[in-house]
């Protein structure tokens, strides 16, 4: 076959066949479903294979835009296993034949292990394999050192750019095709768009005029639904028909129970101020977020249930698989844990759990905070697991009292004279009683709070410092009825951070 001088243009077949492969397959998962697009397949396999320090690392760097860097990787690292595809079928057919062979039936694997994978989940990579090891072979013969080329190089080169180009064209057409018709087929926004928002039977308690504190540059303390955080396991949003979605609720129980979304909307639903937390959270982070959402009680749920008493976890379970383990006594308290349908007087958004998700007070979304849910399964944690908790996570997940300062930003410059200092704390279902801020190593001065929205809400802070030339840093603490939060220093893993927020700042 072709010589060392033909590995770059070789490397170029390779990458159009793979991207031919991509194309196809985006194109028949639009009849097997989204999930087993191999892109979207593989890229939840290596999701639900991710150490918990590496999930750390991703949240952390990259917030809500995780999922696109790792699409972005995928693409690269396929892109290059193409090129080196082929480059090894210009040597030795069998070589690169093997290497797309491989691929597709890691792809093809990775399909079919999805929780709701068809009978044809395998499909889209079997088929995007085959089109292109057929668009390889059809390239590697057209290269210029190929035997049988008897035409000048130059037209040679030329032919084989021309062929590569458009086999690539074709794969990009396929690509942005099954995306865009793949998007527009997906009819959970149409129902979404027709679904009316029952009045609740019992509204949220009224939000005090003073829980903004009013200083510029301190985020709404109604965190607005399309800047809401986003972190979950799902590569693609589940589209979910709430005319055929349901709730069952079975396991350590004496009655099974199963809810319909009709009848989920003609129960006595609650309204109610409750501020979520990500558990990758860092120190002074932003995965957090405040809204009025409107559901049925999950005690109320659980009650025509009957659960058995020795149990005490609820393992919830999202229609992508994904599995949440929550204590029972979280969800039977009396709280306001939920099984919300709306946010702030809407349908929840698809991205953020349409139609149906957990809202539990108190408590990290990785153990509570179910996207999607249709199933409850009430059982014990001495007998189940839940999806980051075999991750090693911790199987409960409190959230921990802490607060953030977002004036003044970090290493920003402030004029000598009175510097306010301003954030947000919070210690949901025990409530912020105070705020205290630090200048150095100096001692603890009482911030003023803004008004309270609720134990279960965020609570905003301000301070005045009579600030003199210099540089500074500033630390803050928040107090439940516990006292104040700890200064130790810990990171994310395994059930949430601990520390000080601090600022650095120049007064000038």
């Amino acid at each position: 076959m072709a010589g060392r001088r033909d590995t770059g243009l070789a490397a170029l077949a390779g990458v159009a066949a793979g991207v031919v492969t991509i194309g196809v397959g985006s194109l028949v998962a639009l009849i097997t479903g989204p999930t087993s697009d191999p892109l979207v397949a593989v890229g939840s396999a290596f999701v639900d294979a991710t150490p918990a320090w590496l999930k750390d690392f991703a949240a952390s760097t990259f917030g809500t835009a995780d999922k696109v860097v790792l699409g972005i990787g995928e693409v690269v690292v396929l892109l290059a296993l193409a090129a080196l595809a082929g480059v090894l079928a210009a040597r030795r057919w069998a070589w690169g034949a093997t290497l797309v062979v491989v691929l597709g039936a890691a792809a093809g694997l990775a399909a079919m292990a999805r929780p709701d994978a068809g009978t044809l989940a395998a499909a889209p990579a079997i088929v995007g394999a085959v089109a292109g090891l057929l668009t390889l072979r059809a390239l590697v013969r057209r290269l210029p050192g190929a035997p049988g080329r008897p035409a000048p190089e130059g037209v040679r080169r030329r032919a084989f750019l021309q062929a590569t180009a458009a086999a690539g064209a074709l794969g990009l057409v396929g690509v942005v095709l099954g995306r865009a018709i793949g998007a527009g087929a997906r009819g959970a926004q149409s129902a979404r768009a027709a679904i009316r928002i029952p009045r609740p039977a019992t509204s949220a308690a009224p939000v005090p005029a003073g829980v903004d504190v009013g200083v510029e540059g301190v985020g709404p303390w109604q965190t607005p639904a399309d800047e809401f955080y986003r972190i979950d396991t799902a590569l693609v949003v589940p589209q979910v028909d709430p005319s055929t979605w349901t709730l069952r609720v079975h396991g350590m129980v004496e009655q099974e129970v199963t809810l319909t979304w009709d009848e989920l909307l003609a129960s006595d639903l609650v309204e109610a101020w409750v501020t979520l937390a990500c558990v990758s959270n860092p120190v002074g982070g932003d995965l957090i977020g405040n809204q009025k959402w409107l559901g049925l009680p999950l005690a109320d749920v659980l009650a025509r249930a009957r659960p058995t008493a020795d149990a005490d976890m609820v393992l919830s379970r999202s229609v992508d698989g994904f599995t949440a383990s929550t204590p029972l006594a979280a969800l039977t308290d009396g709280r306001d844990a939920l099984l919300a349908i709306a946010m702030d007087g809407e349908p929840l958004p698809v991205e953020h759990g349409f139609p149906v998700r957990m809202v539990v007070p108190g408590l990290y979304g990785y153990v509570s905070a179910t996207k999607w849910v249709t199933e409850l399964r009430v059982t014990r944690f001495a007998d189940a697991t839940a999806y980051w908790t075999d991750r090693g996570w911790s199987p409960e997940g409190p959230i921990k009292t802490q607060s953030r300062i977002e004036v003044p930003r970090p290493s920003s410059s402030v004029p000598a004279g009175s510097v306010v200092v301003a954030g947000t704390a919070w210690a949901q279902h025990r409530g912020v009683t105070g705020v205290q801020v630090r200048v150095d190593e100096g001692s603890w001065n009482d911030a003023t709070l803004a008004d309270d929205g609720g134990i279960d809400s965020w609570r905003q802070w301000s301070w005045t410092w009579d600030a003199e030339p210099g540089e500074y840093q500033l630390f803050v603490r928040a107090s439940d009825p516990q006292g104040p939060q700890t200064g130790a220093v810990a990171g994310v893993i395994p059930d949430g951070a601990t520390g000080y927020d601090t600022v650095r700042v120049t007064v000038t």
